[in-house]
């Protein structure tokens, strides 16, 4: 996707591109023939995406502002509020770790610069846990033609609105009008290059060994303010860029981001053809000469059909062609891993995936003879729901511990591997040494978010602790170091809760207890008796609000049919509309005059005519104290 002049096509142009496409395939299979793809080589690269904050530890969308400011590898990302570094490549072999991490330091140092410039900051997390849906419009999609075209032509794919449904220690389902749920997720990639000879045994142990790199880089347990997978990107970019219509779905179609089915067999080109099979081209640019007309001549082509539409399909290893100083090469392109918590926490999980890459090879051989690929797809799973406590069904169907498999055996495996490129020894101790010691802890960056949320128990309002856990993950990353030392982030002395009382989406209750109008009107009773309720929100099937019960409508009713035993449905007696109710994005301010002037204890909210939340005087109490409390302190 890294073309900009970007068209939506109409049958023609995707006639035209789809030629070019099937041309773009025969010319690399002429090239691999041929021997002119690079072989011998093993180099290493890596992609860098970082979220946008302001100073309220919210998403700021001042991308373009802070690109402005950028020279070098910098590129911008579907919002306004992510930005992107990419890694000089490297050969697998000395100091190239090191050498990557300083890099990466430097390119994050320097977008922290830029970003103050514009009163924003620079954070690396897989899932800013502060965002919120409102925030997901195209206001704040980059406006560039190719993130515009793919939105526009996956939503009319689609026929539907894009849904979100993942369950962890929580449950989210969420529906959303665009693609800009996936703009949720930053990540780490990493890129290994291969020769095409070998690419098969490569791509295959890259399959495998993704799960437990994962099950220790782990990073996104939460979002729009739920506990979910430890690794919830991995759900919702599936989910977010869900193209398929309800047919597609019905009949199990792959989704275009997807781990794959099988083992690859013999070539690169075999995923190239099966998603080209697959899937429809979304998009075209000027393709220029044809490939093989280039290739007739003796040049080398840069196969921009394929290229383009290889960026739309997002495979979690996913193969890349590319040139460099006119050679041509292809590698494998890692996209599972998570940004942060830091970046060494980053790099050491990088030093974990490239050593398997070369000694659980040597030691396990042939894959395919070893493991079924769904067994290698369920791992792929398990380590993005449960981090660390996955159960993992390892080679010849051994069952063991994501835990137990990288301290006892993939830790040495990958010591030998980075040993035989002749790695630096200090470097293969640093980094391998912060894997042993996040894992031997169990404080993975989603562990640390999780026990962190834990331990502010429930004090404050869910966004007041989302914030102060951003907040945590900002301070703790200026000093780089990794995750399994930092402190648990704490809600308490922090001197921005402002920030989180200023709309009424910021404090109100979710958990709402409703009742349907058909329901009867000692549930109401019972209801206002056991939760200690004075008014009670009555909603029909679709969750579009229809009245309200309030005590004094209760006890009237109690009173006129007292002794006589009459079931009483709650239409009859609830208030209908005109209902006195907020929106979510109202100010707090706002929420409190409503309540005086209306001379009510609580507002239902209202978005598109649905209940999504209450909010009550006992919610504006903690705003109260803590305006008492800095007065008192002279603050």
């Amino acid at each position: 996707m890294g073309e900009h002049d970007i068209n939506v096509l109409g049958e023609e142009q995707r006639r035209a591109f789809s030629q070019a496409l099937l041309d773009d395939l025969r010319a690399l299979e002429r090239m691999i023939e041929a021997g002119q793809i690079e072989s011998g080589i093993r180099r290493i690269g890596a992609e860098q995406e970082l979220f946008l904050i302001n100073d309220s530890y919210e998403p700021h969308c001042v991308a373009d502002k802070v690109l402005a400011r950028l020279e070098g590898n910098y590129t911008p990302e579907l919002a306004r509020f992510n930005v992107e570094a990419n890694a000089s490549p490297q050969l697998l072999q000395g100091a190239c770790l090191s050498t990557m991490e300083d890099e990466l330091s430097r390119l994050v140092q320097g977008a922290r610069v830029a970003a103050q410039a514009e009163n924003s900051r620079i954070i690396l997390c897989g899932i800013l846990p502060t965002l919120h849906q409102h925030e997901l419009t195209l206001d704040s999609m980059v406006p560039e033609p190719r993130y515009l075209a793919l939105n526009q032509i996956l939503s009319e794919q689609r026929g539907s609105e894009f849904s979100a449904h993942i369950k962890g220690l929580d449950e989210l389902r969420t529906t959303h009008d665009n693609v800009m749920l996936e703009a949720c997720n930053t990540s780490f990639q990493l890129h290994f290059q291969t020769g095409p000879e070998e690419f098969p045994f490569l791509y295959n142990l890259a399959q495998v060994v993704t799960a437990p790199v994962l099950a220790c880089a782990v990073n996104s347990p939460v979002f729009l303010q739920h506990r979910l997978w430890h690794e919830t990107r991995v759900a919702l970019f599936q989910q977010s860029l869900d193209g398929r219509n309800e047919s597609q779905q019905r009949r199990g179609s792959r989704p275009r981001v997807t781990f794959g089915a099988r083992w690859v067999d013999d070539s690169v080109l075999e995923i190239f053809r099966e998603d080209v099979a697959r899937f429809r081209v979304l998009l075209s640019t000027d393709l220029g000469e044809s490939s093989l007309k280039m290739l007739d001549r003796g040049e080398i082509p840069p196969l921009k059909a394929l290229c383009l539409f290889n960026g739309t399909v997002y495979r979690w290893n996913r193969p890349c062609y590319g040139v460099k100083d006119g050679v041509a090469h292809i590698r494998i392109e890692n996209r599972v891993l998570p940004a942060g918590p830091s970046v060494l926490d980053e790099m050491a999980g990088a030093a974990l995936f490239f050593g398997l890459m070369v000694g659980l090879g040597e030691s396990v051989g042939d894959v395919r003879q070893r493991m079924a690929f769904d067994d290698a797809k369920a791992n792929f799973v398990a380590a993005a729901r449960y981090g660390l406590d996955a159960q993992f069904r390892w080679i010849d169907g051994e069952m063991v511990t994501a835990r137990d498999l990288i301290l006892e055996r993939l830790l040495p495996l990958a010591k030998e591997g980075l040993q035989e490129k002749k790695i630096a020894s200090a470097d293969i101790d640093r980094y391998l040494d912060v894997v042993r010691e996040r894992v031997r802890t169990g404080r993975t960056g989603a562990q640390w978010a999780l026990d962190s949320l834990a331990g502010m128990g429930g004090v404050g309002t869910p966004d007041s602790r989302h914030r102060a856990l951003t907040a945590a993950t900002y301070e703790r990353q200026q000093d780089g170091a990794p995750v399994h030392t930092w402190a648990l982030a704490s809600i308490e002395g922090k001197s921005d809760w402002r920030h989180s009382y200023k709309t009424v989406r910021q404090i109100m209750t979710r958990d709402v207890f409703t009742v349907a109008p058909e329901d009867v009107v000692d549930l109401v009773a019972s209801l206002m008796d056991w939760e200690h309720l004075h008014r009670v929100p009555v909603e029909d099937t679709n969750g579009k609000l229809v009245g309200l019960i309030s005590m004094r409508a209760l006890l009237r009713e109690l009173a006129k049919n007292r002794g006589e035993g009459k079931p009483v449905a709650v239409r009859e007696i609830m208030k209908q509309a005109p209902l006195v109710t907020v929106d979510p994005g109202a100010s707090t301010l706002e929420a409190i005059e409503l309540m005086r002037v209306h001379r009510v204890g609580s507002l239902p909210v209202v978005e598109d005519g649905r209940l999504v939340g209450i909010v009550t005087e006992h919610d504006f109490i903690s705003v109260a104290a803590q305006l008492m409390e800095e007065s008192l302190r002279g603050e």
